[in-house]
């Protein structure tokens, strides 16, 4: 077991006194390229990260206990909007889905840092998800697994996000990204040696947390809805650069970041196949430049960072994940990734913002269950 593993079932044992029956994990992800393409019926090139959520169930009472908040919570709530929404969601979805849930008890431990971008909500979900399928004896492949987190999400806890998050969570592979077509559903793996070419994916987390309810993220989906009807196509992935013009304002810069993103994407995955990772970089930084300016979801401390990775000449550095505050990352050689952490560090302290975490991340495994 992984120790995030173990602390799940240690837990469980304590809360229930009883050894749990299944233990799941899954971990969080970075997305490489490919930002508020999802939901939009296009292309997503994220990656799974070594950090991880754990859940431990068995078949009793239905009650979930977190270790991290030591805080139990009932599995039908009197109200909404804490952690277990998550799992409780997962739980109606199931169900939803025709799958035959019984009652079950759980216990959670994570160590993905929450309201960053790095996808801890789809961490849990899939955790959960992989935990109740081997607890219940359900045989739902991974794909539809992915799609009932979704609804859990959308449906339930009220964000409307895209696939991406979950997809990743639940289908990526070590030193591999994961591209991803966010209509047709269909998935496949692009190398992603950084280890071999001396490079690191350097997160900042700016510690500005978001959550994504209560940002502009829906309000964001809803125009891209919108600028996809006075364009006459289905979603904004059928749309082309040659339709921009018909758009003007805000819904013009909220459909040119979306056509223009996709383009990146699928450039982004074929300069990785041919182990071009300076031509991958720069389109991270165009794909920045496009959030910041057209879908204007990024913020000073998101900007900064970029900012100090091309001073110190990084191939490249975005924000990632919705914005809004959370992560950027940079591409960065291996050997000046502290080089790079300190300088940005610097740089908030010089402008007033509270001194930022950073995690190296190499592309690590997807969700995994263990039936004991």
């Amino acid at each position: 077991m992984r120790e995030v593993e173990g602390r799940a079932a240690e837990a469980y044992r304590k809360r229930f006194d009883a050894d749990p029956e299944v233990v799941a994990s899954a971990p969080g992800r970075v997305n490489l390229i490919g930002e508020h393409t999802d939901y939009n019926g296009g292309f997503v090139l994220p990656c799974a990260i070594d950090r991880r959520v754990a859940v431990a169930a068995g078949r009793g009472e239905g009650i979930l206990y977190s270790a991290d908040f030591d805080e139990t919570r009932p599995l039908t709530p009197e109200e909404k909007n804490s952690w277990a929404d998550y799992p409780r969601g997962v739980a109606w979805a199931l169900g939803e889905a025709g799958c035959a849930i019984g009652p079950f008890r759980a216990a959670f431990a994570g160590e993905v840092p929450r309201g960053s971008g790095l996808s801890s909500s789809a961490a849990i979900e899939a955790a959960t998800a992989l935990a109740l399928g081997a607890l219940f004896g359900l045989e739902v492949d991974r794909k539809d697994l992915a799609r009932i987190c979704q609804r859990a999400e959308n449906e339930y806890v009220g964000v409307q996000s895209g696939i991406m998050d979950q997809y990743a969570s639940l289908l990526c592979h070590e030193g591999a990204a994961l591209l991803v077509d966010c209509r047709t559903l269909e998935a496949e793996d692009v190398p992603l040696d950084l280890e071999g070419a001396g490079l690191v994916l350097l997160v900042c987390d700016t510690r500005v947390e978001r959550g994504l309810a209560g940002t502009g993220y829906n309000e964001r989906r809803r125009s891209c809805e919108e600028a996809a009807r006075r364009l006459g196509v289905r979603e904004l992935r059928d749309a082309t650069e040659d339709d921009l013009p018909k758009l003007s304002g805000e819904l013009l810069r909220r459909a040119r970041h979306v056509v223009t993103e996709n383009g990146r994407v699928l450039e982004a995955a074929r300069a990785l196949r041919a182990g071009d990772y300076a031509s991958f970089g720069r389109l991270m930084y165009a794909s920045h430049a496009s959030l910041r300016d057209d879908y204007e979801v990024s913020t000073p401390q998101l900007d900064a960072f970029v900012e100090c990775a091309r001073e110190i000449g990084a191939p490249g550095a975005r924000l990632t994940g919705a914005g809004f505050g959370g992560c950027a990352m940079a591409l960065v050689e291996a050997g000046r990734a502290e080089a790079l952490a300190r300088r940005a560090r610097e740089r908030f302290s010089a402008c007033g913002f509270r001194e930022p975490l950073f995690y190296r991340f190499l592309p690590a495994p997807g969700a995994e269950v263990l039936v004991l």
